[in-house]
């Protein structure tokens, strides 16, 4: 079995004091690390960033808390949908953490209201073996879902990999089209001629993969590398879900000439339009 997270400098004295927290819910939380290409480069940038929990299992949410503050990382917990909508109403946040299985409302309604307003990155904490619900929170927008039990340091790991991915890059703006669809990697935005996408940080990681190459298959492989952080897992949809939203904003954004194609059992490329 793994370790539930190796001890580094700056969380040695926080680890100390949350240790007793974490062997207690150890039946809960500790399980096997999913390999994740972020894994290999844990510190990442300088994390300030702000994380908004939402999870109804309180003694989880402090356990959390404390695990993830030990890495600078500003953490919100609310222990019900109708806190956590309150909360995202009325701050700014990074990452929104939540959980599918709550009751009064739902993980998934949350979801559905976040989405209705926001592209904040939403990560999703779901029972293990619920394929249906990681199905349909990507279907509404979700970014990427955990499985429980989980190991808090691939949490870490997968927050860190979106705040990577959805900082703008600095420097000389590349900017990448076909088209009538444009990225803008220095903005981090996207559009459908003068219509801007309203893309998820996962969706607009896949558009900038296949518009890099296009007419060319990206494997699912790759584009779970790039979009999710993770490697592909199997019996994983996600990036299927990913490519199916994706292909909906830019079609209902009027894209009609470019088209994603499955390239069946390999990946899926950006056709150009005549």
């Amino acid at each position: 079995m793994d370790k539930l997270y190796p001890p580094t400098r700056e969380q040695t004295s926080a680890n100390t004091q949350i240790l007793p927290r974490i062997v207690k819910y150890s039946s809960l939380i500790i399980a096997p690390m999913t390999p994740l290409a972020d894994d290999a480069n844990m510190n990442g940038p300088d994390q300030s960033a702000s994380i908004l929990l939402i999870d109804d299992d309180r003694e989880l949410s402090a356990m959390l808390s404390d695990y993830l503050s030990a890495d600078r990382l500003r953490i919100s917990a609310c222990n019900s949908g109708e806190q956590g909508l309150l909360e995202f109403a009325n701050s700014q946040f990074d990452i929104v953490i939540l959980d599918i299985m709550m009751p009064g409302i739902g993980g998934l309604d949350v979801l559905k209201k976040i989405r209705q307003s926001s592209t904040t990155p939403v990560i999703m904490l779901t029972a293990r073996g619920d394929d249906i619900d990681r199905i349909i929170g990507l279907e509404f927008g979700a970014d990427d879902y955990l499985p429980k039990p989980f190991n808090p340091r691939e949490l870490l790991a997968r927050i860190k990999a979106i705040l990577r991915r959805s900082k703008p890059q600095n420097g000389e703006s590349r900017k990448l089209k076909l088209g009538d669809i444009t990225l803008d990697s220095r903005t981090h935005r996207a559009s459908v001629s003068a219509t801007e996408l309203a893309l998820t940080g996962t969706e607009y990681e896949i558009l900038r993969c296949l518009l890099e190459t296009p007419g060319e298959v990206v494997s699912k492989e790759n584009l779970s590398q790039r979009a999710l952080g993770r490697r592909l897992l199997p019996y994983d949809r996600s990036v299927d879900t990913h490519i199916s939203n994706l292909r909906g904003k830019l079609e209902r954004a009027g894209n009609k000439n470019e088209t994603i194609q499955n390239q069946r059992g390999v990946g899926y490329l950006l056709i150009p339009g005549s």
